[in-house]
């Protein structure tokens, strides 16, 4: 169940060990199976947890902080403002300690009020107890800036090129057809309003505007969010077009991201989405919202279409478009693809973060 800090962190522990260095990351047992001690040289540390929404987290963060005391970590890395709540514990032990900032989560709609005012504290630890803190995008860079007053450093997510694959997993279990579909892949939370894909659908639909055949794919799974999963299940439930397969990894989702016609994320919130980055990669064409977040990673009309993010109609006539026009929404995906030359692949993503630990360990 790989979100975007997931696919970071497993990234970047990989490159680093293929580098000579020894790393251990700190795992779930519900997430990760306790069995399994090491990951392509990355040692994992199971540490327990109480698997509740607001606790988690806190609770395997917590533990976690402490455990690593006990190691012979050089550096600890905390990835995102909620674990980054207890870096002052290996900081004020005298280790070396790095974070990374990867969206401000307190903006979530899934939290209440609690839960927002302990990661906005977690925000603030993120940049004042770490010697070093990392953004992966500007806008987070800007924002963090404006909201606290510290500097950190940019190290965008990375992303490769990916060879294209043809449909069959994913055409025998759904019965897709080559570019005969639009694709959402992420976490199926409010921010990121999938509920709004569903619905243009099916508006676009009544309008005889998808062609016969023509499906909607909604991939992803809940991130303590199970009500709203379930709104979404029922709100697709009457039309057969539309095929919510909960999460894909491995072959399926590449066939997914080669073959659809366009990738749809009309988020609110996001920091710098590796879901849109492995669109790009495939040559998709990409419909989104345009927040700072998104204007980063896609130029409006050259690889991909803007919509006005809080615009509703203004999503639905967007989304309309592409499917009227196909041969334009290929020729985007193509550019899309061309692009990636001028952004760092995740082996540029190691280096730069190497350098920040080199810093680091020569205070």
């Amino acid at each position: 169940m790989f979100g975007g800090i997931e696919t970071h962190v497993d990234e970047l522990s990989r490159g680093l060990v293929r580098r000579g260095h020894r790393v251990s990351v700190y795992v779930r047992n519900w997430y990760t199976p306790r069995r399994q001690k090491i990951h392509q040289g990355v040692r994992l540390f199971h540490v327990p947890t109480i698997r509740t929404k607001h606790l988690d987290a806190a609770v395997h963060s917590f533990l976690s902080s402490l455990h690593c005391l006990f190691t012979g970590a050089e550096i600890i890395h905390y990835h995102g403002i909620g674990p980054a709540i207890f870096s002052f514990i290996p900081r004020f032990a005298g280790r070396k300690v790095v974070a990374t900032v990867h969206r401000l989560d307190w903006a979530s709609e899934k939290w209440g009020r609690t839960a927002r005012l302990l990661l906005k504290i977690g925000e603030r630890a993120s940049v004042s107890f770490p010697h070093r803190t990392i953004a992966v995008s500007r806008d987070l860079r800007q924002a963090v800036l404006s909201r606290d007053g510290r500097e950190t450093i940019v190290i965008p997510n990375g992303v490769d090129a990916s060879p294209p694959r043809s449909l069959s997993i994913a055409a025998a279990k759904y019965g897709l057809s080559q570019k005969q579909f639009l694709l959402f892949m992420g976490r199926l939370v409010p921010e990121k309003r999938p509920d709004w894909i569903i619905r243009a659908f099916a508006e676009i639909r009544r309008r005889k505007g998808i062609p016969e055949g023509f499906k909607l794919v909604i991939a992803g799974g809940s991130s303590e969010t199970a009500a709203y999963v379930r709104s979404l299940h029922t709100a697709a439930k009457d039309d057969p077009q539309i095929i919510l397969p909960g999460y894909v990894r491995g072959e399926e989702k590449e066939e997914l991201l080669s073959q659809a016609l366009a990738f749809v994320l009309p988020s609110r919130l996001e920091g710098n989405p590796i879901a849109l980055l492995e669109a790009k990669s495939h040559g998709l064409c990409c419909l989104v919202s345009d927040i700072e977040a998104h204007k980063e990673i896609i130029s409006d009309g050259e690889d991909g279409v803007f919509f006005r993010a809080e615009a509703y109609g203004d999503f639905l006539e967007k989304m309309n478009w592409i499917v009227d026009n196909p041969g334009r929404a290929a020729e985007m995906g193509q550019r899309a693809r061309e692009s990636l030359s001028i952004r760092p692949g995740w082996d540029a993503v190691v280096e730069m973060t190497l350098e920040v630990y080199r810093r680091v360990s020569r205070l």
